[in-house]
């Protein structure tokens, strides 16, 4: 088994305190951070990670003063128009996850066509979660079942825990090996809660801004030295490699 993770999942925390840090307004941590996604996604593409999920804007950051959300807004949709024709050209799949009635009519646009333009790609499986929360993707996934079950295309006893992650903002997609959270903070912040459940969880004081591929590389190495046994024994797992 490769000790590389095949999904990786990031929250990218501490813009905010970096440009504090600085004596520069919050708006500068944000801005700055746009480069270290760049840098972060060249590099799970090049070390042949399979897919990236990055935390992107949460459900619970719409109760962030109003200039704050839209300037994120703005760079979000300026980041779309700015990168889509690289993360193209390198083989890049890209999909959104959220509440999308709550975005822009011209950000969903972009979105929309960002992930027409790259469906078709072979290379990282990118997927940024904007205005997500955990807690809403397990409800979505209950009103589809829900709806599914009233309509009769669906049997309340076929609903097991496949059926509802098939439901999920996630569907189609391995649950990740790995979360990063960078920035000091210990929570997950209600990323992912489903999908969460066997992940492993590295948490680093670095603020986002300044996350680097030796960062990234510490958090593949925490990885590879964790045994991951998913409610089995260590002996098991010796045995099941072995074999």
């Amino acid at each position: 088994m490769s000790d590389l993770p095949k999904h990786v999942a990031i929250i990218m925390d501490g813009n905010g305190r970096w440009a504090r840090s600085r004596g520069l307004p919050r708006p500068a941590g944000h801005r700055s951070s746009l480069k270290v996604v760049r840098r972060v996604i060249e590099e799970c593409n090049a070390r042949g990670v399979g897919y990236l999920t990055l935390f992107a804007f949460s459900s619970e950051n719409w109760r962030r003063p109003p200039d704050e959300v839209g300037l994120l807004m703005s760079l979000f949709l300026d980041a779309l128009v700015r990168e889509i024709d690289d993360l193209h050209r390198n083989g890049v799949r890209l999909r959104f996850i959220g509440d999308r009635q709550l975005l822009g009519a011209e950000l969903l646009a972009r979105m929309s066509a960002a992930e027409a333009r790259t469906r078709e790609n072979s290379g990282l499986g990118l997927t940024v979660a904007v205005a997500y929360g955990g807690r809403w993707d397990i409800v979505q996934a209950c009103r589809r079942a829900a709806a599914e079950v009233a309509s009769g295309t669906l049997r309340a006893e076929e609903i097991d825990e496949r059926a509802f992650a098939a439901r999920l903002a996630l569907a189609g997609l391995p649950d990740p090996d790995l979360l990063i959270r960078t920035g000091g903070e210990q929570r997950i912040s209600n990323f992912l809660l489903w999908n969460l459940a066997y992940t492993e969880i590295y948490f680093t004081e670095v603020l986002w801004p300044e996350f680097s591929a030796a960062h990234l590389q510490a958090a593949f190495d925490f990885f590879a030295n964790r045994e991951r046994r998913f409610g089995r024994t260590s002996a098991q797992v010796a045995a099941d490699t072995e074999a």
